[in-house]
């Protein structure tokens, strides 16, 4: 049997100070010691976000490298920042590892992260590691900043105000079917390899959308904002349930990639149906008044950024509905992801 080599604890803090460490001069203290230590920016307010991974629920590292798994961590954490039209900054990682996990992974993982992070200039300043008896737990804290009283939430949206999605829908959600071997078999005609690529690639390394939030922020164009983590539907109906509206989707309208339509023509699936549920695109909805259409547009095309029109908000009575491509309109389904959706109550 292979020798595979155990942790240590702070070798490996001392390894991953020296490769990712580096930080500007906000940050007073940062790996290392206790706690880190920054100076907030003046006139900005802080902003927090943080996401757990936990394999077997979260990814699978039968179908994902260590690399794709930071990359995704990161990629959730910063997109909940974008949702927020805020400047993402600083990065704390925990991990527990299983004795499975050798220092070469741990760092391919933070390579990952980092990896994501580098082009936001987000530094790294802090976490903890542990072990786990089974299985790889992955804890990321981002934090950033904005200016006072210019965050995004989730509450601002208006009757008559217009729906926008960044991106196309439904990739990631077939990505990760065709990883996971539960693609039916062809019922037309077969998948190119193009487009196999393209959708697990969606799946594995999504992006996040933090400049054009930022923007849609500091030109105040956007009333209201959420980034698509479990699923259009699913997010849809958070968004209006706090900004106590409804909404009317014209299906017709969703923006589908070319591959997400072959996969549906291949596998005899509906793809309205998969962009509506599927999740981790980390696309953003957002909402925006008649009267700035056009800026939000001219922004758009600048940024090279597409954005889609999908539908309009109406009053809380209407509820969440959609339009189909029959012109029939019926009660939007929730079929995004939930956590603990078999749990009972207390």
């Amino acid at each position: 049997m292979a020798h595979r080599p155990r942790l240590h604890e702070f070798r490996l803090i001392e390894q991953l100070r020296r490769a990712f460490g580096r930080t500007g001069p906000a940050v007073v203290r940062g790996i290392g010691d206790d706690a880190a230590i920054i100076t907030p920016p003046k006139g900005r307010q802080l902003v927090l976000t943080t996401d757990l991974l936990v394999e077997d629920v979260h990814f699978d590292l039968r179908t994902a490298s260590f690399e794709d798994i930071g990359h995704k961590a990161a990629i959730a954490n910063l997109s909940d920042i974008a949702a927020m039209g805020a400047r993402p900054e600083y990065a704390l990682v925990s991990i527990a590892a299983p004795p499975s996990c050798t220092a070469p992974h741990i760092l391919r993982l933070y390579k990952g992260i980092m990896d994501a992070c580098r082009p936001y200039r987000v530094a790294l300043i802090g976490g903890d590691t542990s072990a786990s008896p089974r299985g790889l737990f992955l804890s990321l804290t981002v934090t950033g900043s904005i200016p006072t009283g210019a965050s995004l939430r989730r509450d601002g949206a208006r009757v008559g105000d217009l729906l926008y999605v960044t991106g196309t829908l439904g990739d990631a959600l077939a990505g990760l079917t065709l990883l996971s071997r539960r693609h039916r078999r062809s019922v037309g005609l077969p998948l190119k390899s193009s487009e196999r690529r393209f959708l697990i690639d969606r799946h594995r390394r999504p992006i996040a959308h933090v400049r054009l939030g930022q923007t849609l922020s500091a030109l105040r164009l956007a009333s209201a904002m959420i980034d698509l983590s479990d699923g259009l539907s699913g997010d849809l109906r958070h968004l209006c349930e706090h900004s106590r509206v409804g909404a009317e989707i014209d299906a017709t309208a969703l923006p589908l990639s070319s591959a997400l339509r072959a996969y549906a023509r291949s596998s005899g699936t509906d793809p309205v149906a998969l962009a509506l549920q599927g999740g981790e695109d980390y696309e953003l909805l957002f909402t925006v008044p008649p009267a700035k259409q056009r800026m939000l547009q001219r922004v758009a095309r600048r940024s090279g950024r597409r954005v889609t029109c999908i539908g309009v908000i109406r009053p809380k009575a209407f509820g969440l509905r959609v339009r189909e491509t029959t012109g029939r309109v019926r009660l939007l389904p929730v079929t995004s992801y939930v956590h603990f959706h078999d749990a009972s109550p207390e």
